[in-house]
């Protein structure tokens, strides 16, 4: 199973600000699903290791052959995905722009087909919970359905140190507690739809929107 993460933060924090909450969240996810599932591939996309230029071009207007090579490796990436993991702060109740410029550059028939699980974080209490709501319907539209739970974690530095290392040794149970609620759910739909992709290909039934540059590359 070829699970990705995805942070939706790009901001560069230099001292004495602290380090961005996001990284934190995501390899606290990271090392959780590699512990609950040893055999599962489970990559970090980090937004910072790319340069999408000051220009907008989603990967699938390029002409053949001229699409830069970090896109398409990472074209590559979310199509070979099983199931993805969304990390974003609130940013004015909703999702983070970094989030939405990352997974705008690519078609929605890329993450068709399988699930998603929302994970949102604040350094105040609320946990990104409103931004949670308006990203059911983003992932909605590309395709990657959320599952119905959902995981907030307020107060993100106090849980979580700079490494994603729980910070009370006690707390920890119950965060992982917390988080399997969330990722059992996406396990369970990523093995069903994984399955279900072996024996029909969705994309053959319905077809991606390709034919004409004037189309979005959509799952139907």
């Amino acid at each position: 199973m070829k699970i990705l993460i995805v942070l939706g933060s790009t901001r560069k924090s230099l001292p004495p600000k602290p380090p961005r909450l996001g990284a934190r969240v995501a390899e606290a996810l990271r090392a959780h699903l590699e512990a609950d599932y040893p055999g599962d591939d489970v990559e970090l996309i980090d937004p910072l290791d790319y340069d999408f230029g000051n220009v907008f071009k989603p990967h699938f207007a390029y002409a053949s052959g001229h699409v830069p090579k970090a896109l398409d490796a990472l074209a590559d990436q979310i199509l070979d995905a099983d199931a993805y993991v969304m990390v974003s702060p609130e940013y004015n109740h909703s999702l983070s722009p970094a989030l939405a410029h990352l997974l705008n550059h690519f078609g929605s028939s890329l993450y068709a087909y399988k699930p998603s699980l929302i994970v949102t974080y604040s350094a105040g209490q609320w946990g990104g919970v409103r931004a949670a709501v308006g990203m059911r319907t983003f992932l909605s539209e590309l395709g990657c359905l959320p599952v119905s739970t959902m995981v907030h974690v307020p107060h993100a530095a106090e849980v979580l140190d700079e490494d994603g290392h729980y910070r009370d040794d006690g707390g920890a149970e119950r965060w992982q507690t917390y988080l399997q609620r969330g990722t059992t759910q996406l396990r369970w739909w990523a093995d069903a739809t994984l399955e279900h992709r072996k024996k029909v290909d969705p994309h053959t039934l319905i077809g991606n929107f390709t034919r004409d540059p004037r189309q979005r590359n959509a799952p139907d």
